[in-house]
């Protein structure tokens, strides 16, 4: 399997977290059998300064397995929590706040 250190710490601290704690206190948050939806779900936590790390996710082209995604004991509660509201929708957009579908052309380029 691969391990793959999906980020660096965030900002303000000057090392990475698995350097510090090691892999002793790694709590598995996310799993999913599609290597997409494990990315985005890192973004996500990402995003909130929770740095992942990524199990799984088979090299090449044909990608096989499932993703794991890890995070540190002390983040793990936050972690839940975001992955619980993604699942559920409570980070969707509504369609009023979806933006808006791009044209295919402008009218300057239909006409021209």
């Amino acid at each position: 399997m691969l391990w793959m250190f999906a980020s660096v710490a965030p900002a303000g601290t000057d090392a990475t977290w698995w350097e510090h704690g090691g892999m002793d206190d790694l709590v598995r948050v996310y799993a999913s059998g599609d290597t997409f939806a494990a990315e985005l779900m890192r973004g996500r936590l990402e995003s909130e300064d929770i740095p992942v790390l990524v199990k799984g996710e088979g090299e090449g082209p044909y990608r096989m397995g499932p993703c794991y995604l890890w995070v540190s004991a002390e983040d793990a509660t936050r972690a839940r929590v975001i992955v619980d509201a993604v699942e559920s929708g409570d980070f969707a957009l509504a369609d009023e706040e979806a933006p808006a579908e791009p044209s295919d052309a402008t009218e300057e380029q239909r006409s021209g």
